[in-house]
């Protein structure tokens, strides 16, 4: 599956666990927030708050299964005899150590042409980083240390937590307004009528489930912009742990990757997995939904 198409299943993932939530709620009629005058809103804000973080948060713990079932990761065993995936173990264990993780991550590999690495895992203490067969490949050591350098920042940083908590926050926007909207449209036409109870309930709930798609997808440009500024960060972090020249030239292998008539497709892989890769241009629209800044600014902003 080419990677524009795998970020968009990333957005649609996101919106089916917001709206099956939603929909479980529905039926087992959880409705607090509902009394007979109206909306109570701080209840429903609450009611939001704590399914949306909820929703976020089992993501996040299910990231490393998700990966190695997903992306067909196979970890590898830290004592290893196999001379590359040892020297790769060893680097990532190294790069660790150097940033203070308080335990080792998982070390993964999984077959794919393209140059792409991620990090992902519920906490510092419980990471995976993988790369992939078509990076270990074709990178050499500077630039393989520099990529390993930037995701191991991520953990570091606890940018996955970071993410799922920027991600929760907007789930419970995406349910709050749109139960709100929702309510208002079909108070609205229904009028003063008490008549026909059942079906303005349905119209409201259908109305719900349309409303939330919407809201999600501008979420998620919310949630690309953090998401690109964090990049930035793991950059520096990577040029400090690996070295600047390391990542300078990581980021410049990717960048003749991209623009070599036979390169591998190389975007984002799922926005859990935090990878080390960028999406290519494709006009200012959807650029709002890149999760990575353009390569040529990261190389220039490490070169300054």
């Amino acid at each position: 599956m080419g990677g524009f198409k795998r970020f968009f299943l990333f957005i649609l993932v996101n919106i089916l666990v917001v709206t099956t939530i939603s929909l479980v709620l529905s039926l087992l009629g959880v409705h607090g927030y509902m009394t007979r005058y109206g909306i109570d809103y701080e209840q429903l804000a609450v009611f939001c708050l704590v399914w949306g973080m909820g929703g976020s948060f089992i993501s996040l713990l299910l990231s490393k299964f998700m990966a190695k079932t997903m992306m067909g990761v196979q970890v590898i065993d830290p004592n290893t005899r196999d001379p590359e995936l040892e020297m790769l173990v060893q680097t990532v264990h190294n790069l660790a150590r150097s940033a203070g993780l308080p335990k080792m991550p998982e070390v993964g590999i999984y077959d794919s042409p393209e140059l792409n690495a991620f990090a992902t895992g519920p906490s510092r203490s419980n990471a995976l980083v993988a790369v992939s067969t078509g990076l270990l490949g074709r990178m050499n050591r500077n630039e393989l240390e520099g990529v390993l350098g930037h995701e191991i920042t991520h953990v570091a940083n606890g940018d996955m937590v970071t993410m799922t908590l920027i991600q929760g926050v907007i789930n419970a926007f995406v349910m709050f307004l749109s139960r709100v909207l929702a309510f208002a449209i079909s108070q609205a036409l229904r009028g003063d009528r008490d008549d026909n109870r059942g079906s303005s309930y349905f119209m409201q709930s259908m109305l719900v489930m349309v409303l939330q798609i919407f809201f999600s997808f501008l979420g998620m440009i919310v949630v690309a912009w953090f998401s690109r500024m964090r990049e930035f960060r793991a950059d520096a972090g990577g040029a400090k742990l690996a070295g600047r020249t390391s990542m300078i030239s990581a980021l410049q292998a990717l960048k003749r990757e991209m623009e070599s008539p036979f390169g591998a497709e190389v975007e984002a892989p799922p926005q859990a997995m935090r990878a080390f890769q960028i999406s290519r241009g494709r006009g200012n629209f959807i650029e709002l939904f890149a999760t990575h800044p353009p390569l040529e600014v990261r190389i220039e902003a490490l070169q300054r």
